[in-house]
């Protein structure tokens, strides 16, 4: 039996240990990757013809499918999402292209999107690189030192209405048609933006012309933002938890961030379908290039990792209430625990 890397402290050798053993999880299967793509799409439309039809004819109770059809729209995005790591098919024109069509549904512009992606994979706690592709998460000693309309705009922007609520509809539906934080990086990720909104109005019109404007929001709105606040939630937990990992350079190591700062979100199967594995977050930080079908593998073989991070359904709904980051005890914590620092810190 091979000996494995520690997990407790992955540094030095170790971390490279585990680089080594996940490369050989890498190679997808084009074949079940072409598989789940079916499985994914052929649902989410047969699913939303039958919400448009039970709108059509009245059958008002047949609304409840807007529900599952939100489940099958998230799992493109997580597609949409491993085509962005070039690791669904392993071909980037393959997958870029594949992403750029999937982005109409999903109102993601997928170039914009990747490139603000692979920055959060990039500094994913770093404390010295935060703001592109992540939740704002700030110190306590950085929230003591705000004026107090900043401080109410944190609580505001961390409170789980807007963060949940309003958020998600916002990002989706607003924020993702201009590219915010590469407004002066290029033409790329004006041309993915501008593109992808040029083909969700074509699609949006054709489906109006089709069924109905009033059908189309009453099928299409509520499936999009159900979609979006459940992958808000989901990306919110994989970082956001008590025991998740922050630091400044150079003790920031992008392994020991990767392993520790992200959870394993371990949910019942066929939530862990629906979602495509991203739960097992850490170890998809640490090797974004291993396919999502793939991951349940790795953690089949190396049993050690399941354990890592991880953070049940009941767990996760405790976190919402994790909004600072204490560099004193190293772990994310709550607005109350953060009084009696925060009130040391305005006495000095």
């Amino acid at each position: 039996m091979n000996a494995m890397p520690t997990l407790e402290h992955p540094k030095g050798p170790d971390e490279k240990a585990w680089l080594k053993i996940l490369s050989k999880y890498r190679e997808p299967s084009p074949g079940r990757s072409t598989f789940e793509l079916i499985v994914t799409v052929v649902p989410f439309a047969v699913l939303w013809a039958l919400t448009w039809a039970a709108v059509h004819y009245g059958y008002w109770l047949g609304l409840v499918l807007i529900i599952p059809a939100a489940g099958f729209l998230l799992r493109l995005f997580m597609i949409q999402h491993d085509c962005g790591h070039g690791s669904f098919f392993a071909r980037r024109s393959v997958d870029d292209w594949t992403g750029r069509l999937i982005g109409i549904l999903t109102l993601t512009p997928y170039d914009y999107w990747r490139r603000a992606h692979a920055a959060h994979h990039a500094s994913a706690g770093n404390l010295d690189e935060r703001g592109i592709g992540d939740i704002t998460t700030l110190t306590v000693e950085e929230y003591a030192a705000l004026s107090k309309r900043q401080r109410l705009a944190y609580r505001l922007y961390r409170h789980p209405l807007v963060m949940f609520g309003i958020g998600p509809a916002f990002l989706f539906l607003f924020k993702q048609r201009l590219p915010f934080g590469m407004m002066r990086s290029g033409l790329s990720p004006w041309v993915s933006t501008m593109a992808t909104n040029a083909a969700v109005a074509v699609l949006a019109g054709l489906l109006i012309w089709a069924v109905g404007l009033v059908p189309f929001l009453l099928v299409h709105l509520p499936i999009v933002i159900l979609a979006a606040t459940a992958g808000i939630w989901l990306f919110y937990v994989q970082h956001q938890f008590e025991d998740t990992h922050w630091s400044k350079k150079p003790e920031w190591q992008f392994q020991e961030a990767a392993l520790h700062g992200a959870s394993h979100y371990d949910l019942p199967p066929v939530l862990r379908w629906m979602t495509g594995n991203i739960g097992i977050h850490h170890v998809h930080h640490l090797s974004s290039r291993v396919p999502y079908y793939r991951l349940p593998e790795v953690l089949k073989d190396h049993p050690e990792l399941a354990n890592l991070g991880r953070i049940t359904i009941m767990d996760s709904l405790r976190c919402v209430k994790l909004v600072l980051w204490d560099e004193s005890s190293r772990r994310l914590i709550s607005f109350r625990d953060a009084r009696p620092r925060l009130a040391g810190l305005q006495a000095a």
